[in-house]
């Protein structure tokens, strides 16, 4: 356990997570995506005013007959566009065997007359010699191929119809690691050739161009140019973001076509069996919806992107402020990180949320936001652990020490304690049993030792007790002597006044148990008590395998030197003897006679001590 509550288990943690996010696994992968499926999703619904989609579907089929049609079918459909004012128009669905009905002469002449883009499809099955339609120029020192989305072949129409066609492109959606389409592919390669997509041709055609520029750096595809419009802004792989919340009006073909107003036209299926539906995180979409909404996209130049440098960016940014967290949590108090914590995910949270409303720039919140709850709770439990460890060590080290009130104050503060030495004035108290030698002698001649243990653990109790009910501290028992001091672990202001109570409460305490024992015929019992205040060390002292929380000092030396004095000699009248630094820090309750004067070893002149009188 010492060990999982380590500051560096921590660390190893965060290193493991930052590199499952450099990796990219695909668990790591798949969350990121549900987060911008969530961006998107936030935008509002928006008609195309420019964008049409015209979709052959059950009614069609009805009056037209069995799909695939025959091609003079499809030049009616090109002409009814035209009569209704179509602009642009476009097939998303292929011809790749000829006409059984021999109808492609006369689509192919319709196809070239009316400006028509064909569409292709990038299959590992299918045929690869067909070069790309236009070429692409290349702007920057990186290289496309090494970015681009790439392909064994290509399923195409046949050369008779691609060849009279104005513009031609891929409708293949981006992989994604949960099967569901979110990005397209502006770009792709097959056989080291680039080949633009079905959306990339029906801009590029639009605006009469005859090829459109790749902006590619060292670090991948940065945006495709096709002027006027915008750069478009890509992935690294030259894939666009969908924004599935464009609508568009859909007519299907065999209704009466309104007035288009010159409206780009869409074509696509849309009945049942022939033409599949798209995941999308929005739902299932035709083909044409995905080619329409990048259409759309690139005319309001509004495009979704995710910068190249998104990625570099987030992991730098994860490193710091995970750091940050973790030296707030161990080396700050359990508020101070949880604060820091509550800052840096709101800013990570903030940050990302505007950089998407005002620029539409996709930035990961998920994995920053994973690592840095994993890091709190990963630091709040070695935190707890250590306070749990500290308050077990505290209750073990202090239980018998002090009051059960004052273990339960340690406990909630335990930077009370200033563990290795802390200097402070305190007030420390001696006392033993006089006369010992009587009593110990009664036992051994009636065979009892373990009556004498009984008694002096009955009257050390009872001594203890009034001890710790004045808040008092029991530093240790030596035989049938006890050492106790005041205003350490915890904070005492009238150490002084509270100790010499307790000296004055042992005499009468004792006085007391004077009677019981003479009712058990054992001999006269008294007790010395010697008190004084000053300056010592108080801390854990002891080697690192064992310690004990205690004082040193000269302050006590002279506590022990009192209590040898009191109750013998000259002054057996006087049970417990106090220095003048204890009287004067005294309140005005209680009353002291000056008893005279004493030598001290380690002291050059004699010192004045005092008896405290009744309260």
């Amino acid at each position: 356990m010492k060990y999982l509550t380590s500051v560096w288990t921590t660390v190893f943690i965060l290193s493991g997570l930052l590199i499952l996010r450099i990796i990219d696994v695909p668990i790591v992968e798949q969350i990121r995506l549900i987060s911008f499926d969530k961006y998107i999703q936030s935008l509002p619904d928006k008609k195309s005013e420019e964008v049409i989609i015209v979709n052959i579907g059950e009614n069609s089929l009805e009056k037209l007959g069995q799909f695939p049609f025959p091609r003079q079918t499809y030049a009616q459909i090109i002409s009814d566009l035209r009569e209704a004012n179509a602009g642009m128009i476009g097939f998303t669905f292929m011809f790749p065997e000829a006409d059984r009905f021999g109808g492609d002469e006369v689509f192919a002449s319709w196809i070239k007359d009316n400006g028509i883009i064909l569409s292709q499809d990038a299959d590992a099955n299918g045929r690869s010699e067909t070069a790309p339609y236009v070429g692409t120029a290349i702007k920057g020192i990186g290289d496309p191929y090494d970015y681009a989305y790439e392909y064994d072949g290509l399923v195409t129409n046949i050369p008779q119809l691609e060849e009279q066609a104005w513009g031609v492109g891929l409708i293949n959606a981006a992989q994604e690691v949960d099967n569901i389409t979110r990005r397209i592919p502006l770009i792709s390669q097959v056989n080291q050739q680039l080949y633009p997509s079905f959306a990339l041709e029906i801009i590029r055609v639009l605006q009469d161009k005859k090829s459109y520029t790749l902006n590619v750096e060292d670090y991948g595809i940065v945006d495709v140019m096709i002027p006027p419009y915008e750069p478009i802004k890509t992935d690294s792989n030259g894939t666009v973001w969908l924004n599935t919340n464009y609508t568009f009006d859909q007519i299907e073909y065999g209704k009466p076509l309104p007035n288009l107003n010159g409206k780009i036209v869409i074509l696509g299926i849309s009945a049942k069996g022939i033409a599949p539906q798209i995941v999308t995180p929005q739902g299932l979409y035709f083909p044409p919806q995905l080619q329409a909404s990048v259409v759309q996209g690139v005319i309001e130049g509004s495009s979704i992107s995710r910068p190249v440098w998104a990625d570099s960016l987030e992991i730098v940014l994860i490193g710091l402020l995970s750091t940050a967290i973790i030296l707030a949590m161990t080396y700050g108090s359990l508020y101070l990180g949880i604060g820091i914590f509550g800052v840096i995910v709101a800013a990570t949270v903030s940050s990302s949320w505007y950089a998407w409303n005002e620029f539409q720039i996709l930035l990961d919140l998920s994995a920053a936001l994973i690592i840095y709850i994993v890091l709190l709770t990963s630091t709040s439990f070695s935190q707890f652990y250590k306070q749990f460890k500290l308050r077990q060590q505290i209750k073990k080290q202090f239980g018998t020490y002090v009051s059960p009130d004052l273990v339960k104050q340690l406990q909630k503060n335990p930077g009370m304690l200033k563990l290795g030495g802390e200097r402070k004035e305190m007030t420390f108290l001696f006392m033993d049993i006089c006369g010992f030698t009587p009593i110990s002698e009664h036992y051994k001649n009636n065979n009892d030792p373990e009556g004498l243990v009984e008694l002096i653990n009955e009257f050390l109790d009872k001594m203890t007790k009034i001890i710790l009910a004045n808040g008092g501290t029991i530093d240790k028992y030596m035989g049938d002597c006890i050492m106790a001091f005041w205003n350490a672990p915890l904070p005492c202001d009238n150490h002084a006044e509270m100790a010499v109570l307790s000296a004055i409460q042992i005499e009468e305490e004792v006085n007391g148990l004077k009677r019981i024992y003479k009712d058990r015929n054992l001999p006269d019992i008294n007790v010395g008590t010697g008190i004084n205040t000053g300056t010592c060390i108080v801390g854990n002292m002891g080697s690192e395998s064992r310690f004990d929380y205690s004082v040193i000092g000269d302050a006590v030396n002279l506590a022990a030197r009192l209590e040898a004095t009191a109750a013998r000699g000259q002054f057996l009248e006087n049970k417990t003897i106090v220095s003048k630094a204890t009287m004067e820090k005294v309140g005005p309750g209680f009353t002291f006679s000056n008893i005279g004067t004493i030598k001290v070893k380690g002291k050059s002149e004699e010192i004045t001590i005092y008896s405290p009188m009744k309260i």
